[in-house]
This record gives C-alpha cells, structure tokens and sequence, in this order.
C-alpha cells in the first residue's frame, strides 16, 4: 500500500510538471517544469532490490543536470544579449536544441539512453519512452528550423539507430535505438508542421504502448528468450510480430501513415535527399525488427512447460484489440486522408 501510494504521488508530480512545461509562455517555466519533471522520475527508477537500477537512476540524474544546465545558461544568454530574433543567433538556438536532444535521448547525445533502459522496468521503459519525451519535443517545436546542425541531427539519429540496434540482444536496448530513430523522423516533421510531429507522436506511443505490454506479458528481456518460446501461444508471437513491423513502418499498417504523409510533405519542400536517406536507414530498423518476429514465429523448440508459462488475466483481451487497431488503423485513417 505504501509503494503504490508512494508511485501515485511520484506519477501526478510528474505529469504536473510535464503539464507545466507545455503550457509555459516563457522560458523559465519551461526549464521549471523539466526540473519537477526530472525530480519525479528519479525515485520511480529506483529500487532497492535492484542496485542495477540505482546505478542507472544516478546517471541519468546527472545526465539531466547537464541538459538542465545547458538550457539555463542558454535562458541566461537570451535575457542577457540576445534580446530580440535570438532563434536567428546560433549560439543560443544549438544550444537549447542541444540541451533538448540531451534530454530526448536523441543522437549524437544519445548513450545514456539504451544504458539507462536495460537496466530498469518494462514501465519505466514505457514512460522514457513516451512520456518523457513530451516536454522536450514541445520546446523544441518552439525553436527548430531546417539548418545544418538540424540536418546533422536528424541523419546522426537515422544512422545510430539504425546501426546501434543490429547487434543488441537485450530487448530494452533494441527498444532505446529503435527511439532513436524514431526520434529523428520526429525531428524532421515538427520542420513541417506542429501537427504532423503530433500525430506521429500519438502513433508511436500507441505502438510502444502495445510492444511493452506484450514483453511484459512475456516476461521477455533478452532476445536469446525468443528462440526457447516453443511453447508460447500463437496469438501472443502474432501480437509481437504485427506490432513490430508496425512500429517499422510496413504498409499497410498504422505505423507507417505518419512515414507516408511525412516523406510527401518533405518531398514537398523540397527535401528529397534527406528523405531517401531517412527512408534507407529505416529499412535497417525493419531488418531487426523482422529478426525478432521471424525468430518467435519460425524458430520453436519443445521444453518444459514450466520454464516460460505465463498466467492468463483479465487483460487478455486487450492485447489482440490493440493489435487490431494497428493493423486495421491504416486502411481507415488512408480513406479518412484521401476524404479529406
């Protein structure tokens, strides 16, 4: 009872401060709702069982610190010099896009992130992954432009999550690089509109939504796990393999609408080359993620029962539901799109 009131204080204080951060007009509050943010987070990845954790919730404690440094001294900058057209400045705008992306986890400041995941809860995963990300990205919305350095970053975080997730075996990281990627596709949409990085915002956190709950139904954290899943049921290896390839991009699925309509509108401006290289890379990610669909579904060994049973409760309905809305999802927002 007391843990569970203890993460419920913990859990509104983090969501205030994330909820500050957004509806802040200046950027002292911002920097205030990150501080109230990054307090919160820090006593959820704790745990006293576990000295793995301790050792991950320090560093990234200290990592923010530094972002949260960076983006203060920049505040100071602005107020100080650079009073009027500072975004046109580029010491001050690299530097706040720059504490930003220390805080999303985006490369080239991206190696806390999968050292941070792997060692943590499949729910803290989830909140690093999705949640976490929301006030950064929002204020970042508030300054980016297309410009060198913006280029450099969306390339870098193709590239590293790309490249980072080829030879991982641990579940989480494979899910930190996967991040990464995504993170640069984010990047590159709040260039177009504020519209376009949110619904592909709202589509990634429902795709990681239902990959974090199917591997934490499966108890799954390594990928050496997959190849001793013979006795897994069918519809759950389906679930994994539907939700991967839709976090992918793989037409016709729900993962791949906000792919679509941002390469048309970056065709649009002019922005082909970027383009084919985002495109490119992103087939590396769909390769490992094929990986592990292909290992649980193809691959099957004959074991015990009692080494990976998973008991059946009340949520096992909402797994195929989910997967459902994936895959169907495409073919009714597409129509919804060529309506409109």
């Amino acid at each position: 009872m007391y843990n569970n009131s203890k993460k419920l204080l913990f859990l509104s204080s983090l969501m205030m401060g994330t909820i500050l951060s957004t509806t802040s007009n200046s950027w002292m509050g911002i920097w205030m709702g990150l501080e109230i943010n990054l307090l919160s987070i820090i006593p959820m990845l704790t745990n006293s069982k576990n000295m793995m954790m301790n050792e991950s919730s320090i560093s990234y404690f200290i990592i923010q610190v530094m972002a949260s440094t960076m983006l203060l001294i920049s505040i100071l900058l602005i107020q100080m010099k650079y009073t009027m057209w500072w975004e046109k400045e580029n010491i001050p705008s690299m530097m706040i896009l720059s504490s930003m992306m220390l805080k999303m986890g985006a490369a080239p400041f991206h190696f806390w992130l999968p050292e941070v995941m792997s060692s943590t809860s499949w729910i803290n995963c989830f909140i690093l992954l999705t949640w976490q990300k929301i006030a950064p990205m929002t204020s970042t919305s508030y300054c980016i432009s297309m410009s060198n350095f913006t280029f450099t970053i969306i390339l870098l975080g193709i590239i590293v999550g790309a490249m980072g997730g080829l030879n991982q075996t641990s579940m989480r990281q494979i899910m930190a690089y996967s991040s990464i990627s995504h993170l640069s596709w984010m990047i590159s949409s709040m260039i177009i509109s504020e519209n376009m990085w949110e619904l592909y915002f709202y589509i990634y956190c429902l795709l990681n939504l239902i990959l974090v709950m199917t591997f934490k139904k499966m108890k799954l954290i390594s990928l050496n796990q997959i190849y001793m899943m013979g006795n897994m049921k069918t519809e759950i290896k389906f679930t994994m393999m539907i939700s991967l390839l839709s976090l992918g991009g793989l037409p016709p699925m729900l993962g791949f609408l906000p792919k679509w309509i941002l390469i048309q509108s970056l065709i649009d401006n002019d922005m082909v080359m970027m383009t084919t290289l985002m495109v490119t890379f992103t087939m590396i990610n769909l390769y490992y993620y094929m990986r592990i669909s292909f290992s649980a579904i193809i691959l099957s060994n004959t074991e015990n029962s009692w080494m990976m049973k998973i008991k059946s409760n009340k949520s096992k309905f909402m797994l195929p539901l989910t997967t459902m809305i994936s895959t169907l999802g495409m073919i009714c927002t597409s129509n919804l799109v060529l309506f409109y």
